[in-house]
């Protein structure tokens, strides 16, 4: 069994998440700028066994698409480019910004630290990878 890898993709950051090898528990791993990305998930697939790719879908509340899944096609079909073997699946990802920054505040975060940027990509990805295990249970 490989891992499943998150991704929370934005213009200038993307946060990573991942399970371990028995897809139970979902990490925060890092924050990558958009533009390293793919040379990033090449160069981590190479490493670990990573079974499928998880990636955001953001929407609007009337459930039609948000404004940036324009650049997140983009970047799928740069993706699947470049990792062709590893099959990608969507995930609703509404709200998981407001639920990242509340989850560091829930933490006892510092008003500093909660500005970062990075952390809060980091905690959206592992929350939409939260999400889909919890679906697939």
């Amino acid at each position: 069994m490989g891992r499943i890898l998150a991704i929370d993709y934005g213009m200038k950051r993307t946060g990573l998440a991942v399970t371990d090898e028995l897809q139970i528990i979902a990490s925060g791993l890092i924050t990558v700028d958009s533009k390293d990305i793919i040379a990033f998930l090449t160069n981590y697939v190479a490493k670990e066994k990573v079974e499928k790719i998880v990636v955001g879908l953001p929407k609007q509340m009337d459930n039609t698409a948000s404004e940036s899944e324009i650049y997140i096609q983009l970047f799928l079909k740069r993706l699947k480019k470049a990792l062709p073997q590893i099959p990608v699946e969507r995930v609703d990802e509404r709200f998981t910004s407001k639920m990242a920054f509340q989850t560091m505040i829930d933490s006892g975060l510092k008003k500093k630290q909660r500005q970062n940027k990075a952390l809060i990509d980091e905690i959206s990805a592992t929350l939409i990878l939260q999400s889909y295990l919890a679906s697939k249970s």
